[in-house]
């Protein structure tokens, strides 16, 4: 589904990314881990489009999406989440939902606004909150629920569980359990270990802007050593 090749890309005159190359089943949840600063964010927004690349390419589907805007990337199947940004402060659970739903008709619905409100017990709860009195956890549930109903073919999620409580965070590797079993494809990038290891089936770990692993879950899990030379933990 998704194959990067020899990718580049950084900010202005500021480089982040060097010759970055992997592939992304259909079906696959990829997990990203690194330290602060590694290049994570960025390689997503690369590949949904907010960051040009300075050299290489980012297939989708087959189709090199180099000069694509974010827009048309989005509708090609691409939904970024970025730390609970994207919602509508001011307007309700409901109403962002719908938004987002009316924004992108497809014949195929894999997720309906009630599904997302299903699988969200909390937002069906607060449907009529506006979206900036949610908490964080609750704001993270809309904006990938909103991100849902725009019925991706690619889910890229950027530090999902980053600063919820305990419990908010059971709930969420739950969630992305279960999309990984219904189907959906995903990159996961985590500063939280335990996170990628429970819902992802392999794992590039970066350092400097580049892959310096790629792994299985449950290989990581057995080499401590590994995570000790990349992460520090």
């Amino acid at each position: 589904m998704l194959e990067v090749r020899n990718l580049s890309a950084g900010y202005a005159r500021f480089g982040v990314l060097e010759d970055i190359s992997f592939d992304l089943d259909e079906g696959q949840f990829l997990g990203i881990l690194g330290r602060n600063g590694v290049g994570k964010t960025t390689l997503l927004k690369a590949i949904a489009g907010p960051v040009r690349p300075s050299a290489g390419h980012v297939k989708f589907c087959g189709r090199n999406v180099a000069g694509w805007t974010t827009s048309d990337i989005a509708r090609a199947g691409v939904a970024m989440v970025l730390d609970r940004k994207g919602i509508f402060r001011s307007l309700s659970v409901i109403e962002n939902l719908r938004l987002a739903a009316r924004l992108h008709k497809e014949k195929q619905q894999r997720w309906t606004v009630d599904d997302v409100l299903q699988m969200f017990p909390r937002l069906a709860e607060r449907a009529n909150a506006p979206g900036g009195g949610l908490s964080g956890g609750e704001q993270q549930m809309l904006a990938i629920g909103r991100a849902l109903v725009c019925q991706p073919r690619l889910l890229l999620l950027d530090e999902p569980t980053e600063g919820l409580a305990p419990k908010i965070v059971e709930e969420m590797v739950d969630l992305l359990q279960r999309l990984r079993k219904a189907g959906l494809t995903a990159i996961v990038v985590e500063q939280r270990l335990e996170t990628v290891l429970d819902t992802c089936g392999d794992v590039i770990v970066m350092s400097r802007g580049m892959p310096a692993l790629r792994t299985s879950s449950s290989d990581l899990r057995q080499r401590p050593g590994v995570l000790e030379e990349h992460l520090g933990v």
